[in-house]
């Protein structure tokens, strides 16, 4: 990796293979092989995708649904390793990727902040510390100890994020978050997120939301059916991925 890039990735491809179903009943299922009757399909997410992200860098992930963006989530996340290529990350990632991913519903929202506090390496005493922030940020002191699968999805939106900020992380990653929840929050949190892009190392964002990117970013890549279209300065690239 070069001294000055806090993320590389260089011809990473990704490939999953599921089974397409060819039984028409229950009774087929019953009395033929499955094996035989089943076809086994390869589905490129991701193909010789490269880009690097350099300290205090914020980059803009865009594509339609289908491009891969969620899959290349995952790599950066280091949750997956891709099938070939490499994904290299220096720093602590915090991953915003799917809204509530982590919660565990029938918990209060009090004990979903320790719960994902551990999760993301931090003792009790360092989250006892950090609550009253992350519950102030979320303007959910009302509902905190109501179990969390009664919140709104802007409500747990507005938790995880408030969770992942929070921590300070030298690297954040956001999935298709920042449209969810009322304006104000969204304000809020995009005010937050440019303070990350300042104590932190870099920020990744993915998002359908242009005016997002435009204001949160400063290069985009654009993925389209798994491998990178275009990628480079934000406004050069989003107006290109517009006028499509």
């Amino acid at each position: 990796m070069k001294p000055d890039n806090i993320i590389e990735v260089n011809s990473a491809s990704m490939l999953y293979k599921v089974y397409k179903s060819r039984r028409k009943s229950l009774r087929e299922a019953m009395f033929r092989s499955i094996l035989k009757r089943d076809e086994l399909i390869e589905v490129w997410a991701l193909r010789d995708v490269s880009f690097d992200v350099k300290q205090g860098e914020s980059l803009g992930v865009i594509g339609d649904n289908g491009a891969g963006k969620s899959t290349l989530c995952l790599l950066l996340s280091q949750i997956m390793e891709p099938t070939s290529g490499i994904v290299e990350v220096q720093g602590k990632v915090s991953a915003l990727l799917t809204l509530g991913a982590g919660f565990q519903g029938d918990l209060t929202g009090r004990d979903n902040i320790f719960l994902n506090g551990v999760y993301l390496g931090f003792g009790i005493e360092d989250m006892r510390k950090k609550y009253k922030e992350i519950v102030e940020f979320a303007e959910l002191a009302e509902f905190i100890d109501l179990p969390v699968r009664t919140y709104s999805n802007g409500m747990k939106a507005r938790l995880a994020f408030s969770i992942a900020a929070s921590i300070q992380p030298q690297i954040l990653i956001i999935d298709e978050l920042m449209g969810v929840g009322d304006i104000k929050f969204q304000k809020k949190s995009a005010v937050r997120m440019k303070e990350l892009i300042t104590e932190s190392k870099a920020l990744v964002v993915v998002s359908h939301s242009m005016p997002t990117i435009r204001d949160l970013c400063s290069r985009v890549v654009w993925l389209e059916k798994g491998e990178v279209r275009a990628q480079g300065p934000v406004e050069e690239i989003v107006s290109q991925y517009e006028a499509q």
